[in-house]
């Protein structure tokens, strides 16, 4: 059993908030919950892995409450999207025990650094909606995405939320304010999903991630509210940051081995 001093625990609670905050407004809020959680003596990668989960389905499921009254994000969108994301977040739980994360980081760091650069390449993407395709081939295509992302967020996690939105953005041709409402429903579901896995095995560290949650739930809260307010401008600007910030904290992890 854990046994954190109350320093710790209000770091950890700070790292929630400032996660849900940035999760609300573009996903990433992992790149900071967490290395934090991994930061914890005595916590092990799947422990650090399921509480940071617990947490996180706190804040996204606040924001995604807070953008559907709001934004009204495409149901018809987001249903088979977040189903098929639940299904993939579940098995990359489970494989989560058995695949070494330092397979991927190189990977996931080449994408984004290609992100990044497409992204600022094109200043007017995401500023509306220019929707590729529809019927059964948007649905199906935005299924498949969701299947991919989900798989990758039920195993390893920071960034999800940056996928979702970049893929929505730029594959099926959302703005980012769109793309953001539709990426928390989609993150609510891969959360939901690895904790489908986590909590049957006993990986999921309670009070610790209540706690993180409660903070977690506040700053999406806010960070939802400020993305509707200012629009898909402001949400693209964060973007860029948070996607430089991973691309930053995955070069450093290749770079040391510490991944």
């Amino acid at each position: 059993m854990l046994e954190l001093d109350p320093t710790t625990v209000l770091l950890l609670v700070l790292a929630g908030l400032a996660a849900g905050w940035v999760d609300a407004v573009v996903g990433g809020g992992g790149l900071i919950q967490l290395p934090a959680l991994l930061l914890v003596p005595g916590i092990s990668p799947v422990q650090a892995l399921a509480t940071n989960k617990l947490g996180s389905i706190m804040g996204t499921s606040v924001s995604s409450i807070t953008y559907y009254r709001r934004v009204h994000p495409d149901l018809t969108t987001a249903g088979p999207m977040a189903l098929a994301a639940l299904v993939g977040a579940t098995g990359g739980a489970a494989l989560a025990t058995r695949i070494p994360a330092d397979l991927f980081t190189p990977i996931i760091l080449v994408v984004l650094i290609g992100v990044a650069v497409f992204t600022v390449a094109k200043p007017q993407l995401g500023r509306h909606d220019n929707l590729r395709w529809e019927g059964n081939r948007h649905r199906w295509t935005a299924a498949g995405i969701g299947a991919v992302i989900g798989a990758y967020d039920g195993l390893l996690g920071p960034g999800t939320g940056t996928f979702l939105v970049i893929s929505l953005v730029s594959i099926l041709g959302y703005a980012f304010l769109p793309a953001s409402a539709l990426a928390k429903i989609v993150n609510f579901a891969t959360n939901l999903g690895a904790l489908l896995f986590f909590v049957p095995h006993g990986a999921v560290i309670w009070g610790l991630g209540l706690a993180m949650g409660a903070a977690n739930l506040v700053g999406g809260y806010v960070g939802a509210r400020m993305a509707v307010a200012r629009g898909s401008g402001f949400v693209r600007v964060v973007f860029v940051v948070v996607v430089g910030a991973l691309i930053c904290k995955l070069g450093y992890d290749v770079v040391t081995g510490a991944a």
